[in-house]
């Protein structure tokens, strides 16, 4: 029998119906047309309720992890599906003791959870990074280290300016301590060495494209001793479902521990449909597809003289491109990006265009349209 071949590009990218001028991937994806479908059969197999049918609900736990696992490469008894990043982040903040090394410029999911649990435990010290622009490098963590420093915890990709963390870098400087790293910004968009991370968190409903409630954690065998699972409800618990919960197990061994309630099997299904289809064309050749395309955003932004904030080194950024107009013109940018239906985030003066694999070449002309648009009405 002839194996398989691995999904192209082209076929991944022909699998989604987004509509031109969308430039907000780093806010949600669409979802996929398989995604859509997955999604609607297992609805229906839940609606109908036929007999054995709750088997295919089961499966989807082993099949989510099994995916999780070929991206990221952690074992699958070191993942947990979550229904959002911020439920990782809390089962990590909450089950950390010693001092946490981390920036206060974080997307606040983390600098929250953090903070909640040294307020509320008081066996977690945070030690807050100042980065003037947002970027969190193997030096600045350094000057931060000292031997009470138990753990380290950064966003792969700065939600604001688009810096890619230097992963590796900041391994070699940290040692043996914890490495916490929350992927969300580029889970799925970048070839990332999660192999260096202790705990990897992420959600599905950005550059995964698998919609809201979708999520995982993955744990090194060094963090599933240091972390204690405080927030390990029935579904993390070693109870005996359907018999008489007359006591309080204990909580399950590994990456299980770590989750609340039973888990919904259409996100499962949603997850593991779109990290399947991620696994077959590889995040590599999307990696490199991605960073074309914002290779683009970055010259029509500057055959406009539209400031480009963030980095042009393709090993700083991943798909974000961040524009930052005068003040005075910011409204005006913002309003030739509506009126010519390209969709964007505009937040602080900025607006940060986000790109994926089915940005194509209807949606640059919308953005040059924009730009035009723009440069038209500014005065020099």
């Amino acid at each position: 029998m002839t194996p398989p071949t691995a999904m192209t590009l082209a076929e991944y990218a022909a699998g989604f119906t987004d509509d031109p001028g969308y430039f907000d991937f780093a806010t949600w994806g669409p979802i996929s047309t398989a995604v859509a479908e997955e999604q609607r059969a297992l609805t229906d197999i839940q609606g109908r309720a036929r007999f054995g049918s709750e088997s295919v609900l089961a499966e989807q736990e082993g099949r989510v992890k099994r995916a999780v696992s070929a991206v990221t490469g952690f074992s699958t008894e070191n993942v947990v599906f979550e229904p959002s990043t911020s439920m990782g982040l809390l089962h990590t903040a909450f089950g950390l003791t010693g001092q946490l090394v981390l920036s206060n410029r974080e997307y606040p999911a983390l600098p929250i959870a953090v903070t909640r649990a040294a307020q509320s435990l008081r066996v977690l010290e945070p030690v807050w990074l100042r980065p003037e622009y947002g970027a969190v490098t193997p030096a600045l963590v350094r000057e931060h280290l000292t031997s009470s420093t138990d753990a380290v915890a950064v966003s792969l990709v700065d939600y604001r300016t688009g810096y890619l963390a230097d992963i590796e870098g900041i391994r070699q400087v940290i040692g043996d301590r914890l490495l916490i790293v929350d992927a969300i910004q580029g889970f799925g968009v970048v070839d990332a060495p999660y192999a260096m991370a202790d705990v990897v968190v992420s959600g599905g409903q950005k550059w995964a494209r698998a919609g809201w409630g979708t999520g995982f954690m993955a744990l090194s065998d060094r963090a599933l001793t240091a972390l204690t699972p405080v927030f390990s409800g029935v579904a993390g618990t070693e109870v005996e479902l359907g018999g008489s919960y007359d006591t309080v197990g204990d909580p399950k061994l590994g990456a299980a521990g770590f989750q609340v309630s039973n888990p919904d099997p259409i996100a499962q299904g949603r997850f593991a449909t779109a990290l399947e289809a991620l696994a077959e064309v590889g995040v590599p050749a999307i990696s490199a597809a991605v960073a074309e395309r914002a290779s683009r955003v970055i010259d029509i932004a500057d055959e406009f003289a539209v400031p480009v904030a963030s980095s042009r080194d393709e090993s700083e950024r991943a798909g974000l491109v961040v524009l930052e107009p005068a003040p005075d013109q910011m409204t005006t940018l913002t309003a030739a990006l509506m009126n010519h239906g390209v969709t964007a985030t505009v937040r602080s003066g900025t607006v940060r265009v986000s790109v994926h694999v089915t940005t194509g070449e209807e949606s640059f002309e919308m953005l040059r349209s924009a730009l035009t648009s723009f440069g038209s009405t500014i005065l020099y």
